[in-house]
């Protein structure tokens, strides 16, 4: 570990020098940093600075502290999410995976989606995004996607009563099928149009994520249109840690 020199050690300073570290990969995913009494007496300060500068790297999520154990460099396998494949042409969906649970699938971990199915008026966003009037009646299917076993996306999609209501999207769990169930009730999807923005998360998201302070979410919007309306529209909401999002286009 180096020190910051002759210059005064403060907290900033010792955030500075552990986070140069960790980029560098001296500090590996998953190490554990030294203890406080260690990092004190490397910087020669006392272990209430050296603490003040730990919990700056826990505010940027780079650092996580384990309940009664080391504090150590964030660890995650994050999932390449192709946006350009996903949903695209020939869907990988089955009675048994959809699009998104296959992709997952084939590059060898373990997807999983809890799905709750609700109806309720249209919030003023949706409302916009699916070129309805606002308190128009939806569908919701409120889904939480983990990846061997940890929550990674949550994701809303909101279809417009008419088209949903008595179809198999109205119910409970993980219902897939062949080339989607938009395609299968006589509403496919012909193009969409994504809107992505990054933000720090809500305090409900953090809960449900099961997020580290200081970690941003991708809010990946993706609007659905069939011959003349939206059909539906799908918001994710994906931690900044768990995911490379990937476009591959033509120029």
């Amino acid at each position: 570990m180096t020190t910051p020199g002759n210059a005064r050690v403060t907290a900033r300073s010792i955030a500075d020098d552990i986070r140069s570290q960790i980029r560098d990969g001296e500090l590996a995913p998953g190490a554990a940093l030294p203890t406080t009494r260690e990092l004190s007496a490397r910087y020669g300060v006392t272990s209430k600075t050296v603490s003040s500068g730990i919990d700056l790297l826990k505010l940027e999520g780079l650092v996580v502290g384990e309940q009664g154990g080391r504090r150590r460099v964030r660890s995650d396998r994050p999932i390449t999410w192709n946006l350009t494949r996903f949903e695209r042409g020939k869907r990988r969906d089955s009675t048994a995976m959809d699009d998104w649970s296959t992709a997952i699938k084939e590059a060898g971990r373990e997807p999983e989606q809890i799905v709750k199915v609700s109806t309720l008026p249209a919030p003023k966003d949706v409302a916009e995004w699916l070129r309805i009037s606002t308190g128009s009646e939806v569908v919701r299917r409120l889904r939480t996607r983990t990846v061997d076993g940890r929550p990674f996306q949550l994701s809303t999609s909101y279809f417009p009563a008419p088209i949903a209501l008595g179809t198999p999207l109205m119910e409970e769990g993980d219902v897939s099928l062949p080339g989607g169930i938009l395609h299968s009730i006589g509403h496919p999807q012909l193009h969409v149009r994504d809107e992505i923005t990054v933000r720090m998360p809500t305090p409900e998201e953090s809960a449900s994520l099961d997020l580290p302070p200081g970690t941003p979410v991708a809010q990946h919007v993706r609007i659905g249109f069939g011959e003349d309306m939206p059909v539906r529209v799908m918001v994710t909401i994906a931690p900044g840690d768990r995911h490379v999002m990937v476009y591959e286009l033509e120029v």
